[in-house]
């Protein structure tokens, strides 16, 4: 079972590869419309009840990706929250720049003006 459990979660941790499985699914199920008219098979309760199950599943499925990306992107608003940019670009500022003050020193016994 752990063989398994580690490849589905590296299947769900891989959002290109799900789109793309996703994707193909969508294809197989707009294929299947014409094929199941012509079979016959829309008017068995049995495939009609498979088919409702998996329109079933799949929606949770959906559902349940997009509150887990929800979940993500939460706690990476709450991080960058959390993150004083500015001050960390004033303090690297401060770090590599010199202040002069822009004033003469005053002559010894002369008051200075500025003050």
């Amino acid at each position: 079972m752990g063989p398994v459990k580690s490849l589905w979660a590296m299947v769900q941790g891989d959002p290109v590869f799900m789109r793309r499985v996703n994707g193909w699914l969508a294809v197989f199920w707009i294929a299947m419309i014409p094929i199941s008219l012509m079979m016959g098979w829309l008017n068995s309760v049995v495939y009609v009840s498979a088919l409702s199950l998996w329109a079933l599943v799949s929606g949770h499925w959906s559902a349940w990706q997009a509150a887990r990306v929800e979940v993500h992107q939460q706690k990476e608003a709450a991080e960058a929250r959390r993150q004083d940019v500015a001050g960390e670009v004033v303090e690297r500022l401060a770090a590599v720049t010199d202040v002069v003050d822009p004033t003469p020193p005053a002559a010894p016994g002369a008051s200075n003006p500025a003050t």
